[in-house]
């Protein structure tokens, strides 16, 4: 029945999809990667060894994929791993860290004719999926190659818990197709069991995403010069609000100008969730009367209030350098964003209501007070008004999220071994 469905299914979706790659960029290059086509040069390559697939979606999930790669390369210096993503931001962040051994390419949609072409080319050992999206052709097609699918640091809502029970009869085989299932919590564990994974297939790991080993920003000092050059003080205070969505912005902004009544050294660093909002960002902040800059053109060394990111990659070095953090989509959009790199940086988190998707790393912070949750634009203001004349709850709320974090050390080694044991 999907097989008989999905042309249909594709057809109806490509104009949405290619319009969404159009206005994001950079969909031309490989773009025939996403039919299973590659460049004579790629398919040499790619024909001279068996590779580990690793198939990851956007940009959050691929930082998760390279973490895994480089550990999995650490272990195995001989192997071969081919890194697929959905989308050209991610695939932008994978090309960067691209080697002999690591071989990035876009994720073929999921058709007999892409996948089949895809799998005869890799011959992969094994695929590691990165937190979600199973797709049935897909794991089909390994299982007949006896290629063994597995799903690590896996995401699983209680909303998409609930939808894939009430239809297990139909869902619950292409599950029951993964050879494990690595989950970051222990209470993950009973939404997989409810949609019909077997105990004994659900490995506690922990997250790759929350392992303070494996997540070290590395370009922090370079951008703390960026900002010295633009005639930042050393002691003034910078608020960093990363992954933020349609609406947030300008309320950062407004609460930026009023804080800055108490705090006139205070600026404000926002990283939209999609760079592609920037120009309409500029747009629609500029009726605030203030300066504003890009990330793009720092170096200009032009004073600023608001720095808009408009690079890929980059939020967990300028969370190390915030004084205080705000989380987006968590004001005016349902689900929230991910808290924890700010928590590892050590910075005093704050998020809005809305952070159903991060559920359980949002209770453990909470109840570490390793972060504070505010109900509303004036709340989030109040609180960070309290955080700037506090540094000592400031450093409080930072270690505290430390600690409550420590237990996924190791998350990304005790992933890889269950990788490795894995053999077709």
């Amino acid at each position: 029945m999907y097989r008989l469905a999905s042309p249909l299914a594709v057809a109806l979706l490509v104009p949405g999809v290619l319009k969404r790659m159009i206005r994001r960029g950079g969909y031309q290059r490989h773009f025939g990667q996403r039919f299973g086509r590659f460049e004579p040069k790629e398919s040499r390559r790619l024909e001279q060894h068996r590779w580990t697939w690793i198939r990851s979606i956007s940009v959050g999930e691929t930082l998760v994929a390279l973490k895994l790669a480089k550990a999995l390369h650490t272990a195995r210096p001989d192997i071969r791993i081919a890194l697929s993503i959905t989308t050209s931001t991610g695939f932008a962040l994978a090309a960067e860290a691209a080697s002999d051994w690591l071989f990035p390419f876009y994720n073929p949609i999921d058709t007999q004719s892409a996948v089949d072409k895809v799998l005869s080319l890799l011959r992969p050992e094994r695929l590691i999926l990165i937190e979600g999206e199973l797709w049935p052709n897909l794991m089909v097609a390994c299982l007949e190659r006896n290629i063994p699918v597995m799903l690590a640091n896996a995401r699983l809502s209680p909303r998409s818990a609930a939808r894939f029970a009430k239809f297990k009869h139909w869902t619950a085989p292409f599950f029951r197709l993964l050879e494990w299932v690595g989950i970051p919590d222990e209470e993950d564990r009973p939404r997989w069991e409810s949609i019909g994974l077997p105990h004994d297939r659900l490995h506690l790991t922990g997250s790759i995403k929350f392992d303070q080993d494996a997540t070290v920003g590395t370009r922090a000092k370079e951008f703390a010069l960026l900002l010295k050059q633009s005639g930042k003080e050393d002691d003034a205070p910078l608020w960093v609000a990363g992954s933020t969505h349609d609406g947030e912005e300008e309320l950062l902004v407004k609460s930026l100008l009023r804080l800055r009544e108490r705090h006139p050294t205070l600026q404000l660093a926002i990283a939209p969730r999609h760079v592609e909002r920037i120009p309409h960002l500029l747009k629609m902040l500029a009726p605030l009367n203030t300066r504003i800059t890009l990330r793009s053109g720092l170096s200009d060394g032009r004073p600023w209030d608001v720095l808009l990111l408009d690079t890929t990659g980059e939020l967990r070095d300028w969370y190390a350098l915030a004084t205080v953090a705000f989380v987006g989509k968590s004001l005016t959009a349902i689900g929230g964003q991910n808290p924890v790199e700010p928590a590892l940086a050590g910075k005093p988190v704050v998020f809005g209501p809305h952070m159903e998707n991060f559920a359980a790393v949002v209770r453990l912070l909470l109840e570490a007070q390793g972060a504070i949750q505010v109900e509303s634009a004036e709340a989030l203001e109040a609180t960070v008004t309290e955080l700037l004349k506090s540094p000592a709850k400031r450093e409080a709320l930072g270690q505290n999220a430390l600690s409550a974090l420590g237990r996924h050390q190791g998350a990304t080694l005790r992933t890889t071994a269950l990788v490795l044991e894995t053999r077709s």
